[in-house]
């Protein structure tokens, strides 16, 4: 029997569902659509299918939720509460939670993983066996869940937006880039890219878009052309992905 959550849970369901919807979405990328059959869970319950990119945006919102929902309510409680302030507070889930995430921390977490998934994940083509399988597949979107969940409050809280600042989407939690990588802030001081002051300049961003921008260019690009919100949202290819994904909606559980 799935727990009722509280108000922690619902957070951080709202934060895993982002970064699974972001996995779903990279696989999808260079996918050419085509048809699928019609799955069925053991509940009887149909299993939407997941669209190729350029699809319905409602197909993979609905995709990505069932997957989301079947895999946060298989997760460890402990993990599916997990915070900032819990690891602050309890060495045993710091040591175990905090990342980088151990292999077994991985193994554990993929064999609580409902059959029904990996069989979903096979038959659309998000996990290709022997080449990956559910623990490949799930291992980053947990990564970006647990340092989502984790992050500290940050020291630029007052510039917080309501709203992703590329898409405009104020119904998902939002995530803060760093404009300038912190990777290469040394190379950005000796090359005179930037001053220090411009350093932690930061934009806020839905986990989506997020993972879109450092999809579009590498740390050091970043840094030396798409240092602003501006710039960033001046391409081409930024414009036509903030058109589709702020039609991705969630159904209100």
């Amino acid at each position: 029997m799935t727990r009722p959550m509280g108000q922690t849970d619902a957070d951080n369901f709202d934060t895993f569902r982002d970064c699974l919807f972001s996995a779903v979405v990279e696989k999808s990328l260079g996918r050419r659509g085509r048809k699928t059959k019609t799955s069925k869970r053991q509940t009887g319950a149909s299993i939407p299918a997941p669209p190729a990119a350029e699809a319905d945006p409602s197909e993979l919102a609905d995709f990505s939720d069932y997957l989301a929902s079947e895999i946060f309510n298989s997760l460890p409680e402990d993990l599916q509460r997990l915070s900032y302030h819990t690891l602050q507070d309890s060495p045993g889930l710091s040591e175990k939670w905090s990342l980088p995430l151990t292999l077994s921390v991985y193994e554990e977490v993929s064999s609580h993983i409902p059959g029904d998934v990996t069989d979903s994940l096979t038959a659309y083509g998000l996990i290709e066996p022997p080449v990956s399988d559910v623990q490949t597949f799930i291992a980053p979107v947990i990564s970006a869940y647990v340092g989502g969940a984790t992050t500290p409050p940050p020291k630029w809280a007052e510039t917080r937006k309501n709203e992703c600042e590329i898409c405009d989407r104020d119904w998902v939690p939002m995530t803060y880039h760093h404009l300038i990588p912190r990777q290469v802030h040394a190379k950005a001081l000796k090359r005179n890219w930037h001053e220090e002051h411009q350093l932690n300049s930061v934009a806020w961003l839905c986990r989506a878009c997020h993972s879109f921008v450092h999809r579009m260019a590498t740390n050091e690009e970043l840094a030396k052309e798409w240092y602003t919100v501006d710039r960033i949202c001046e391409r081409d290819d930024v414009q036509k992905w903030a058109q589709w994904v702020r039609k991705v909606r969630w159904k209100k559980s």
